[in-house]
């Protein structure tokens, strides 16, 4: 992964606006929420039914629809909240440090993120084959990350630390996908890797080469 070039920039928009709610309310939907996750991965996003999220919330039926129209909307929710919490990695500020540095905490704070929710990945991975509205939803984060890390390559060759000649976007999307899908591979996949350093040190490697910097 690529640190953000601006840690406060804005992240994704959230789905849908909300309709102020009650203390009590806040409560309530928060509570569908956490147990539609549980749920999901269970269940299968396929397999789930709104009876197995109000069950497991220990809420009534008819009170899901107060606070979502459907399973496909609950969900959507899940997936967004998951994926802010995902590119929202915990970094020390870039003024100062080395790209190498900076790069290697983006890549274990992205492992260590990705490892707690796989189970959740898994049902995105999932979901991402059929379902348009989530497609979508799944594109303008992947996108909003990408152009922060574009950021900071563009940072980067400003000050003649990475070649100008470099497509940053490119770059930028090319190091995502090699970091998601090697996690993917791992996490979800199964795939049999020797040690969570030796694939961290390797992705930091190719990384630091693909943008011409020092390790």
């Amino acid at each position: 992964m690529i640190p953000d070039a601006d840690p406060s920039a804005d992240q994704a928009p959230a789905l849908a606006e909300q309709a102020p709610l009650t203390e009590r309310g806040a409560r309530t939907r928060a509570r569908i929420l956490a147990a539609a996750r549980e749920v999901f991965e269970e269940r299968g996003y396929p397999e789930t039914r709104v009876a197995h999220i109000t069950r497991h919330a220990r809420v009534a039926y008819g009170s899901f629809y107060t606070y979502f129209p459907s399973k496909e909307a609950v969900f959507l929710e899940v997936a967004d909240l998951l994926f802010q919490t995902m590119i929202q990695l915990d970094l020390v500020p870039s003024d100062g440090y080395e790209p190498a540095t900076l790069i290697r905490r983006a890549n274990r704070a992205y492992y260590a993120s990705y490892r707690r929710n796989a189970k959740m990945m898994a049902i995105i991975e999932q979901v991402a084959t059929f379902n348009v509205a989530f497609q979508e939803m799944r594109r303008k984060h992947r996108a909003g990350a990408v152009a922060r890390s574009a950021k900071a390559i563009e940072r980067w060759q400003r000050a003649g630390l990475v070649d100008t000649a470099l497509d940053a976007e490119m770059a930028a999307r090319a190091l995502a996908a090699m970091v998601d899908h090697s996690l993917y591979l791992w996490f979800v996949q199964g795939d049999d890797v020797p040690d969570t350093e030796r694939l961290l040190d390797t992705l930091d490697t190719l990384t630091l080469r693909a943008l011409g910097l020092r390790p």
